[in-house]
């Protein structure tokens, strides 16, 4: 009988390609102890087959002639308690790609295939070991580029977006119940209207706090974009070096310097963090200028914190304050205002109090340090997102929508009239689609299309 493909075995590197001591292979399907027993010779003449399940086992992998091809150890892992639910093998190798093409031509020629992308998971997700949002936190735990991205992918791996949907897909039900109890009551005078109403309002309450924390999820993943933007010889390309403790950008005392926007990444404190020196805001006739300080009404407008630089030395003209309060006016909320060269003046911008700004001295060393901390205060308000589930890509985030639009037309339906029997049915569809965010009715081709974003050995 031909085995069914989520059956056959499959066999993949679960560790990176490159240098390193060891590498790992891993086997999995119905026959997974069968093939390895095959290829392998155990110390004490043992046979792998024979061994109980979650024990290590010293030995060689063999080739067709009975040859040792390498030392290794194996990690016997019976179905049902393994990763996909089936019977499992991980193979510990020393971490030459030769050898390990060598030992995973060997698996095959034994009777496995390679793994396609993403298939360990996936079958953990069909053998019902976790769910299919879990299985995208395991892909994107992989990824995680920050502390805060970790985090988030550790809590939905753990089932906190899994814990959630189950309260919501609670609450829904016990409206099909508050539904089915009317058709008792059909002829007296009791109404189920502001009940049913009242759950309505909060599961849609509910998706609302989830759907926001997805406007977060770039700070998380892809970490803060700071830039310094302000007018020319504020001090900006010398607070950006300060900042990124090297010299980045080139300073002198001649107006103009920065033509263009320098970028520089750094991690701090869990958070990766790009700070962007921009040209300074004035009119100019070179070209080339004029280009830069376009470039950096642009970074005003897609950075996430913007350090509105100025020179405390000096007093602006009308022109210049206007350009400071118009960006201020448009982008409050995500700017820190800092007056620098405090060393050498106290001009204050007249549209700002003194407890507005962070008054540093990047010549003299001062209060740089205050600035950082103001800096961390804003990302942390950033990436706050309290105890809510973080959703972590775009195809939960659009079933969520799809999901608080439907209940919205719910609502705006049982407002003129409630039809108990119509409301079953569409409460029934509403949890169709959470059933698709955790992949209980997920199709193939959906599952598809989200595992070719995994690596193979996972």
């Amino acid at each position: 009988m031909m085995e069914l493909k989520d059956e056959q075995v499959i066999v993949a590197q679960a560790t990176p390609q490159g240098a390193g001591a060891i590498a790992m292979l891993r086997v999995s399907g119905d026959r997974a102890v069968e093939i390895v027993d095959s290829i392998s010779a155990l110390a004490g003449h043992k046979k792998l087959i024979d061994q109980i399940s979650h024990t290590i086992h010293y030995g060689w992998v063999v080739d067709t002639q009975g040859q040792h091809v390498d030392q290794v150890l194996f990690l016997l892992m019976r179905a049902p308690k393994t990763f996909t639910g089936q019977d499992v093998v991980e193979i510990t190798c020393h971490n030459n790609q030769f050898l390990v093409e060598h030992i995973i031509d060997i698996i095959i020629r034994a009777g496995a295939r390679l793994a396609d992308q993403g298939e360990f998971t996936r079958r953990a997700v069909l053998h019902g070991k976790v769910d299919l949002v879990q299985a995208e936190a395991i892909n994107e735990l992989i990824h995680a580029q920050t502390t805060q991205a970790l985090k988030q992918s550790l809590r939905q791996l753990e089932g906190s977006f899994s814990s959630w949907i189950a309260t919501i897909e609670k609450q829904l039900i016990a409206i099909i119940g508050l539904c089915e109890a009317s058709f008792e009551f059909l002829d007296e005078e009791m109404s189920f209207g502001p009940a049913i109403v009242q759950r309505l309002d909060k599961v849609q309450a509910d998706i609302v706090q989830v759907l926001q924390t997805f406007d977060k999820r770039g700070y998380v993943t892809q970490g803060v974009r700071i830039a310094l933007v302000g007018s020319v010889n504020a001090g900006k390309s010398s607070l950006f070096n300060a900042l990124i403790n090297r010299k980045r950008a080139i300073v002198t005392d001649i107006a103009g310097t920065t033509r263009d926007t320098i970028e520089a990444g750094m991690y701090s404190n869990g958070a990766f963090m790009t700070f962007v020196d921009t040209a300074g805001l004035r009119d100019s006739d070179d070209v080339v200028e004029k280009i830069g300080i376009d470039r950096s009404f642009d970074e005003v407008t897609s950075s996430d914190i913007i350090l509105m630089v100025f020179d405390a030395s000096i007093q602006y003209n009308q022109q210049d304050i206007a350009v400071y309060q118009s960006i201020a006016q448009k982008h409050a909320d995500k700017i820190i205002f800092v007056q620098n060269k405090i060393d050498a003046g106290r001009h204050l911008l007249p549209f700002l109090s003194q407890d507005q700004v962070v008054d540093v001295s990047v010549l003299k060393n001062i209060n740089v340090d205050q600035l950082r901390m103001k800096i961390d205060e804003k990302i942390n308000a950033l990436m706050q997102i309290g105890q809510s589930p973080c959703l972590l890509n775009k195809r939960q985030y659009s079933l969520l929508l799809l999901l608080e639009q439907e209940l919205e037309c719910i609502k705006n339906r049982i407002s003129i009239r409630i039809d108990y029997e119509l409301l079953v049915i569409l409460i029934n569809d509403a949890i169709s689609k959470l059933s698709q965010l955790t992949g209980k009715t997920v199709s193939e081709d959906a599952l598809d299309a989200i595992f070719r974003e995994f690596c193979v050995g996972k």
